[in-house]
């Protein structure tokens, strides 16, 4: 087992990195660092023994935790998810850091979360995990309760979702479609200034 002091040092070694994968999930800072507490929780109650791959074991364990909140969600009928953008938080670090940069490309990318809430629990999670974080199906899988080739289908469902948006006619559909498929390509690309030039062209 190790010391309470070294599972803390451990733990926020990688709380910016759960934090961005709960908050892509998720939508909402807030609702992000309580998944990043749950994953404290369980990570200080097991110890962390033996295990090889800490940053693996807690991305799923946080990835684990979004999906019971996005399940209990949905079962709950709560508001969905609110789309105005949201403010980083004050206690980010530099804007070199690649995750929160990422942040702060979510907190502009306000339509995508609004698509993002109309997917399925298990669609989104499998959609975030592979698209955003290049997880490979066969560790998504256990994660959504599904095969890898079922994981798969999820994401690519997801993703036909989030590309396609509303088919309702929309003047400014064109555009947000735009923007939807610049943030995830710059997300892919970690090309945070292409995103910039497409939010802002001026």
């Amino acid at each position: 087992m190790e010391k309470p002091s070294e599972l803390t040092e451990l733990f926020e070694a990688h709380r910016s990195h759960l934090r961005a994968v709960a908050y892509r999930m998720l939508g909402s800072l807030a609702e992000a660092d309580d998944a990043v507490q749950k994953a404290w929780l369980r990570m200080d109650h097991s110890g962390a023994t033996g295990i090889r791959n800490i940053r693996g074991w807690l991305t799923t364990i946080v990835a684990r935790v979004c999906l019971d909140m996005l399940r209990s969600r949905n079962s709950l009928r709560e508001e969905a998810l609110d789309a105005r953008p949201v403010e980083p938080s004050a206690n980010s670090s530099s804007g070199n850091d690649p995750e929160q940069e990422a942040l702060l490309a979510d907190s502009v990318g306000a339509a995508l979360l609004v698509v993002l809430d109309t997917l399925a629990p298990a669609e989104r999670v499998a959609f975030v995990l592979h698209d955003v974080f290049d997880l490979p199906f066969d560790e998504i899988a256990p994660i959504v309760g599904r095969t890898p080739a079922a994981a798969r289908q999820l994401a690519s469902r997801a993703r036909r979702r989030v590309r396609g948006g509303d088919t309702v006619p929309d003047p400014d559909l064109k555009s947000q479609r735009v923007v939807i498929d610049a943030f995830l390509a710059a997300l892919r690309a970690g090309d945070f200034e292409g995103l910039l030039a497409v939010l802002d062209p001026n």
